[in-house]
């Protein structure tokens, strides 16, 4: 990694740990806790050691055809490579934070590529946002993973080697 990449990912990871420890304390008492965030050591919801493949889906579009044609790259990825083989994490944030609450329409899809290994981020970020405008912080399906930022997970999992696809 080249020195000026290496001293961005230090300064925004020291920014992140800040951002994501209010974040927390900043989350309602009844809304799924946000995960821990250390730039330099992603985790994950799944037990993957096989996986030699990995991809970061970015989903921020609230349209659920394209919803559908992200679950449809997701399937075909483990089909191809096997779930064993493969991580397939799915970030939604903004617009297309909606495809990961608990009445979205591609939900019980959801329920089943996280049962086959796929991982499912919501952006805190954005559920705060809507908090404001509707007064609650929104449901997220059991399947999701929330996580301080959607953007800055996206160059997490980038910098630890993640090819990115947005469909």
């Amino acid at each position: 990694m080249n020195p000026l990449r290496a001293l961005r990912a230090a300064l925004f990871a020291l920014g992140l740990g800040l951002a994501a420890t209010g974040a927390a304390s900043a989350a309602d008492s009844s809304a799924q806790p946000v995960a821990k965030f250390d730039f330099d050591h992603p985790t994950f919801a799944h037990e993957l050691p096989f996986a030699t493949r990995q991809v970061v889906i970015q989903v921020s579009e609230n349209n659920p055809d394209y919803w559908n044609l992200v679950l449809n790259n997701a399937q075909n990825l483990l089909d191809f490579f096997g779930q064993e083989n493969v991580r397939v994490v799915v970030v939604a944030f903004g617009p297309g934070l909606p495809m990961l609450l608990k009445n979205s329409p591609v939900a019980s899809r959801l329920e089943s590529e996280n049962s086959e290994g796929v991982e499912f981020d919501a952006c805190h970020n954005t559920m705060k946002a809507m908090a404001r405008k509707i007064g609650h912080m929104p449901v997220v399906v059991p399947e999701a993973t929330v996580v301080p930022a959607g953007v800055a997970r996206i160059m997490q999992l980038e910098h630890a080697g993640f090819a990115y696809l947005r469909p």
